[in-house]
């Protein structure tokens, strides 16, 4: 399965992007720390980034979350990655969105249009109502990103999440399949 539009494509994770993921996730690692959880060092191996995309293999077949790359159409290089995570069915039918892009290419609509690519399998193929999302205040890009694709703002979490070993305020967005349509 592949989701797309002109510049980029989502696909499922698998097995053969690991390496690429490491690479990916190495190169940027400085870029992302402000913006992530410490995790043990185990994780920035390969075969970290293989049980990484295991557990996403897993839980994609399981309905319980979607973990797609973000590739470039022109290249196939994987250039981020984009998570509908979280899942919760019965009356609430909610997925948590998280996502990254290389920072190289930040700035030209691809994180845009992958997370409007996830939105679009979270709605029609998924069957979910509700994706929201969390983003500390000082994300401006992240933030932007979300306005684009027509979340709204909800409030503010105080101490929601511990990134990069802080207890990180984060405002919290959401979008529902009525405001997709």
């Amino acid at each position: 399965m592949t989701l797309h539009t002109d510049t980029v494509y989502l696909r499922p994770l698998q097995q053969k992007d690991a390496a690429e993921l490491l690479e990916l996730r190495l190169r940027n690692h400085a870029f992302l720390q402000p913006f992530e959880p410490i995790r043990p060092p185990s994780f920035l191996t390969l075969s970290g980034q293989e049980e990484q995309i295991a557990k996403a293999e897993q839980d994609f077949a399981a309905g319980t979350a979607f973990a797609f790359g973000v590739f470039l159409r022109e290249t196939d290089e994987m250039i981020g990655r984009v998570a509908l995570s979280n899942v919760v069915r019965g009356t609430w039918q909610n997925a948590t969105i998280g996502y990254f892009m290389d920072q190289a290419k930040n700035g030209k609509g691809y994180t845009t249009a992958a997370v409007r690519l996830a939105l679009g399998y979270a709605f029609r193929e998924a069957g979910l109502h509700r994706v929201q999302a969390a983003v500390m205040p000082r994300n401006t890009a992240s933030i932007r990103v979300l306005q684009k694709n027509g979340f709204r703002h909800e409030g503010l979490s105080l101490r929601y999440l511990q990134i990069n070993g802080v207890w990180e305020d984060h405002l919290i967005f959401a979008i529902t399949a009525e405001d997709w349509a």
